[in-house]
């Protein structure tokens, strides 16, 4: 099966309109973000730029998704001739416990467990998750996109990147009340990785079971470490170790071209490579930047440091049958921003994919890819 270009829809705009957008550009293809969380603060700051973010809000009462939620929006967006490829990100309560060892994390367990199970009868085959503290923050949308348009910028040096995560949040949002006094959350990378490894071991064979993919996504921004938390997917070599601790194709990973771009180490083309001919890639970010960590910003898919030919030659070669999807993509200037940044990425993306066979030989030399792919994954 070749290549295939997908479309992200989440939260408000997983509905019936976005389904018939995403048919009309020729999807068949989609990632899902289940979750509808409430908003606890006004996003107008950070949507102007003057605040790090993104605001996502409050999940505190997010309920498991059960099997017939799940299977409700295979069924709709089946009704426009899409399929589910991956289902994103586990609401925050579901597992805030045990991305910070609590008391309740194995009660959370049992929870994800079951939505794992139930996935997988739904038809959902891939779920992508960040197993991070502090997520996705520290971005700022400003107008620094090809002719002013609006796009995210993470510059470490312009805000405090450790300040403390609010107590009774994990990623940006609120899991529970927040306790007056208490002590700033610090996680160490020892810790984190313990906690991993707890997850993979008791989710991992009730993924196979249950013919489950589960894919984890680098950090983004990959910093050492943010607002006093450790980061666990900060450089390429990093998921080798996180391969390791399962084998099993159900530890697979969600790989995001343009976290890896932002790394301080490796080179984006060899780590393609190398994880697309090991079959440990589940599904694609495909985007672009520019700049690395402390200071990067997210670009159109044809105007930042990676080549992004270059990466579908690649996936080409190593016969990658799976999904790549828009992400972050730019806002463009019109009366629907989203949906007018989402088609241009699309047409670029489906003129790459529907014509890999043109793209000639990738620049990345066989000798070096040879090398890598003996180093065991």
């Amino acid at each position: 099966m070749p290549i295939r270009v997908g479309m992200t829809l989440s939260g408000e705009r997983l509905n019936r309109d976005n389904a018939k957008f995403a048919q009309q550009l020729g999807i068949e293809d989609v990632v899902v973000h289940l979750g509808r969380y409430k908003r606890v603060e006004d996003p107008q700051l950070y949507l102007a730029g003057g605040q790090p973010g993104p605001i996502l809000g409050d999940c505190s009462e997010e309920t498991l998704w059960t099997y017939d939620y799940m299977k409700g929006v295979v069924d709709m967006l089946g009704e426009y001739g899409l399929k589910i490829a991956a289902m994103e990100n586990f609401a925050p309560n579901f597992w805030s416990d045990i991305l910070l060892d609590g008391a309740e994390k194995v009660r959370q367990m049992d929870g994800l467990k079951r939505l794992v199970e139930d996935a997988g009868r739904a038809g959902i085959k891939v779920i992508g998750y960040n197993f991070s503290i502090a997520g996705v923050w520290g971005w700022r949308r400003l107008p620094v996109g090809r002719g002013g348009a609006v796009t995210s910028v993470f510059d470490a040096a312009s805000f405090d990147a450790q300040a403390p995560i609010p107590d009774g949040m994990v990623w940006n949002m609120r899991y529970r009340p927040s306790v007056a006094g208490a002590m700033p959350l610090k996680v160490s990378e020892t810790e984190l990785w313990q906690r991993l490894e707890w997850f993979l071991k008791e989710l991992v064979p009730v993924a196979e079971a249950a013919g489950v993919r589960l894919a984890a996504h680098p950090d983004d921004p990959p910093m050492e470490t943010l607002r006093g938390t450790a980061r666990l997917v900060n450089q390429p070599s990093k998921y080798d170790r996180l391969v390791s601790i399962a084998d099993s194709p159900s530890n697979a990973l969600e790989f995001c071209i343009g976290s890896l771009q932002e790394m301080t180490t490796g080179n984006v083309y060899e780590t393609t490579r190398r994880f697309a001919r090991a079959k440990r890639i589940a599904y694609v970010h495909f985007r672009n930047v520019r700049g690395k960590v402390p200071h990067y910003e997210e670009t159109f898919i044809d105007n930042g440091d990676v080549d992004m030919a270059e990466i579908v030659r690649i996936l080409r070669d190593e016969d990658f049958d799976g999904v790549m999807v828009p992400d972050h993509v730019p806002d463009v200037h019109s009366n629907a921003p989203w949906h007018a940044g989402m088609a241009y990425t699309i047409g670029y993306m489906r003129a790459l994919v529907g014509h890999a066979h043109l793209l000639g030989a990738s620049a990345t030399p066989i000798s070096i890819h040879d090398a890598i792919t003996r180093e065991a994954v």
